[in-house]
């Protein structure tokens, strides 16, 4: 991955996270400066505990043959964006567990429309 590249995915996830604060899920995001802080945050995070819990989750992979794959997948992403939340100052879960699994959920909805609108 090259350095614009990483630089589009910062931007296009601060968005998506400032729009995320905005919508009634208990995503708190303030100021709105954070929210390019805590997307570094989250790709840190996300970088750092993926493999691990990729490695982790491996086993019920391979033993419900990928049929719950993408849950797994996005049981990660939920512990990722609640990782990232409890780190930054500014940017809360007001629901706990419900607002990240909304928080992320609407994360990857968000991020694939800009994505798709940008042609990236």
């Amino acid at each position: 991955m090259n350095i614009v590249t990483l630089l589009i995915v910062w931007v296009v996830t601060s968005i998506s996270l400032w729009l995320i604060s905005k919508l009634p899920l208990g995503v708190e995001i303030d100021p709105p400066e954070k929210a390019f802080f805590s997307a570094a945050v989250l790709g840190i995070i996300t970088a750092l505990v993926r493999p691990v819990l990729g490695a982790v989750f491996t086993i019920p992979n391979l033993a419900t043959f990928d049929l719950l794959s993408g849950i797994f997948t996005f049981m990660i992403a939920v512990v990722c964006f609640s990782i990232a939340a409890w780190l930054v100052e500014g940017f809360r879960l007001r629901y706990g567990i419900w607002s990240a699994v909304l928080g992320a959920f609407a994360l990857s909805i968000i991020n694939s429309i800009i994505y798709k609108l940008l042609g990236v």
